[in-house]
């Protein structure tokens, strides 16, 4: 057992994958205490495994797991997770935006007695204009709607005690939203704050369509927000259809005004029909996810690993 593990999933960074060793090695070399840096390769189409087979073969400290296929980010990092042996499992995405340099205030902050600490950016992204204010919508919802404390403008860049790690690694749910079950747990908590830099190199990996299925796992996952609107919608197109029925009936009554029956028939149903649209869409939702649970698949597959075993 080392004293620290730092968990790193990987698709297609070959280009960075040097450059967060180098920097990851500098750090440790700092403290000056036993660690290990996991690699999940997640199904890399260019040479992201090659460069972590020879890494490894120079530095022991260096490990990876080759996954079958791309199983997504939230699972590969389950993956490096469950394989850490770190009294502190440090995780952090490959691209360099979240620095290594931050370990040592993490770290401290961990002996100060947190068994949970955050990096929290002070700063939101400028690469897209949708996704940067997509995301300060999502954390307000998420903060304002969910039923657990998860906290804003942090990603996957922590650090976690043994003991956390523990108790995330029972949830063996497929629909992984880490960020949701590390707060779940309940444990002390704490941040080291900082302005995320841009990516060194290559291309982020979180398309749009990808980033609105993570947030979609957070608040189906965590927050009963989904069934809310649904009912909020509901009581809308109820009172909408009352009042807009009230007006043609004092239309009809008053102003002897004439409308034929199957116009007040239409109006109810054309409201009603988006309202049943919105809650087959919900209970959709809510079904598939039971579905993928209930299969109870893998969360993920290991082809190969590397200097798992060995002494560091």
């Amino acid at each position: 057992m080392c004293k620290y593990s730092v968990v790193v999933p990987a698709y297609n960074e070959e280009a960075n994958i040097g450059l967060l060793y180098e920097r990851v090695k500098k750090v440790f070399a700092s403290l000056g205490e036993s660690w290990e840096l996991i690699f999940v390769n997640d199904g890399s189409r260019d040479r992201t495994l090659e460069t972590l087979q020879k890494l490894a073969q120079g530095d022991p400290h260096v490990k990876y797991l080759d996954l079958s296929r791309n199983f997504g980010h939230q699972p590969a990092l389950t993956a490096g997770l469950e394989h850490a042996s770190g009294l502190a499992v440090i995780s952090l995405d490959c691209d360099l935006q979240d620095p290594p340099e931050l370990i040592p205030d993490m770290i401290q902050k961990w002996r100060d007695g947190a068994d949970i600490v955050y990096a929290r950016r002070t700063n939101y992204r400028r690469d897209n204009f949708l996704k940067r204010q997509g995301s300060r919508l999502y954390y307000r919802m998420l903060s304002r709607f969910t039923e657990v404390d998860i906290p804003r403008n942090v990603g996957d860049f922590r650090l976690v005690d043994k003991r956390v790690l523990a108790a995330v690694n029972e949830m063996r749910e497929g629909s992984r939203y880490l960020r949701g079950m590390v707060a779940w747990t309940g444990f002390s908590h704490d941040f080291v704050d900082y302005e995320r830099p841009d990516r060194e190199a290559g291309e982020s990996q979180y398309s749009l369509m990808k980033l609105i299925k993570l947030g979609m796992s957070g608040l189906f996952n965590f927050s009963s927000l989904p069934l809310q609107v649904g009912f909020v919608l509901g009581i809308f197109s109820i009172l909408f259809g009352f009042i807009f029925l009230g007006y043609m009936s004092w239309d009809v009554l008053v102003r002897n005004s004439k409308y034929e029956f199957f116009k007040f028939l239409v109006v109810v149903m054309f409201i009603f029909m988006g309202f049943l649209f919105m809650l087959m869409w919900l209970l959709g939702e809510y079904v598939g996810r039971i579905y993928n649970e209930v299969r109870k698949r893998p969360i993920y597959l290991v082809k190969e690993k590397g200097n798992f075993g060995k002494r560091r």
